[in-house]
């Protein structure tokens, strides 16, 4: 399990890839036909996103005296107004102002804006035609990290997740890095319309799929940082999200009650989760409690024990209250 532990920055980019193909399964025949209201969509994802991200952000106030002493003052005060629009995920220099995983929000912000154009895209007639223009999305993906590699602007010999430099933060941070894996998760979904759902391809291609990320993160460094962070694996994403998006084996498998349950709360997991653990651990309540022995795990049960709250006491009714209030006519 550890090339995957060691690699979990990869689920941020499999992350945007389903973003876009879920909300193109949903959306992309009724914007077609002219039927998806951009207004109302727009409102809708706000809705959804917001509450908990600005409760992370509420969460990460303690961190304001380290972002001062870690940015010009100019910076700072960038990163003080920015954050709260989802918009410092464009500033490099400041894209993991206060809490780290949310410049991803910044990201999904801009592309949930763009999404009632790319959904328009023509619906594919064969699919043959279509696979290759989504492998020239790949290509597009896959070509920041190789400039970056060819280039090496920061002079980083071996760059890793533990690596600093602008240029690199620009690649792993910045919502145009990321827009061709959103863009070949919407056009997905048209590939997952043309397959039928009890195809027996379906669970060959999750396996496939699996197995093929598992063995890139094996190879370890053999592989470069700056194409596995996103583009390269966006194919064997794709099939991961075609098998579980079927009827099939491996998607009654990983679709139990108790998985479906815990994946309601990804989000807010994903979000909180960096400044939770930072709270666990700095203010000592894990030692006070005679925990210590049982960490980290005891910590990963209660981190998604607090998302589960979070989804439940705070997302929900909030989300709720915002649809009420913006849909008032």
């Amino acid at each position: 399990m550890a090339p995957v532990v060691n690699s979990g920055f990869i689920s941020v980019s499999y992350f945007i890839l389903l973003s876009g193909f879920v909300l193109g399964y949903n959306y992309n025949e009724r914007a077609r036909a002219g039927e998806l209201d951009r207004v109302r969509f727009w409102k809708a994802r706000f809705t959804r996103i917001y509450p908990i991200y600005l409760l992370s952000i509420l969460l990460s106030v303690g961190n304001l005296r380290s972002e001062w002493g870690s940015h010009t003052h100019a910076m700072y005060w960038a990163g003080i107004v920015l954050t709260p629009l989802m918009l410092q995920g464009w500033i490099p220099a400041i894209a993991t102002f206060l809490n780290t995983p949310a410049w991803t929000m910044s990201a999904e912000a801009f592309y949930y804006f763009i999404f009632p154009w790319l959904a328009k895209m023509k619906k594919p007639e064969r699919l043959g035609p279509y696979l290759w223009k989504m492998a020239g999305i790949w290509m597009l993906g896959i070509l920041p990290g190789a400039l970056y590699m060819f280039f090496n602007p920061d002079g980083i010999p071996h760059p890793d997740r533990f690596s600093y430099g602008p240029w690199l933060w620009a690649l792993k941070y910045t919502p145009y890095a990321h827009v061709a894996s959103f863009i070949f998760g919407v056009m997905l979904a048209n590939v997952n319309a043309m397959i039928p759902r009890d195809a027996r391809i379906r669970p060959w291609l999750g396996v496939a799929g699996f197995g093929s990320i598992y063995v890139l993160l094996a190879l370890g460094a053999a592989v470069p940082y700056a194409l596995i962070h996103d583009g390269l694996l966006m194919p064997l994403f794709g099939f991961i999200v075609l098998a579980l998006a079927g009827e099939n084996g491996l998607s009654q498998a990983l679709g139990v009650r108790p998985l479906v349950f815990v994946g309601e709360a990804s989000y807010c997991l994903y979000l909180l989760h960096f400044n939770m653990w930072q709270l666990l651990h700095e203010t000592g309540a894990l030692k006070r409690l005679g925990l210590m022995p049982y960490d980290p795990w005891i910590s990963y049960v209660l981190l998604i024990g607090m998302a589960l709250l979070a989804l439940h006491f705070i997302e929900k009714p909030a989300q709720k209250k915002l649809r009420g209030w913006m849909n008032r006519e």
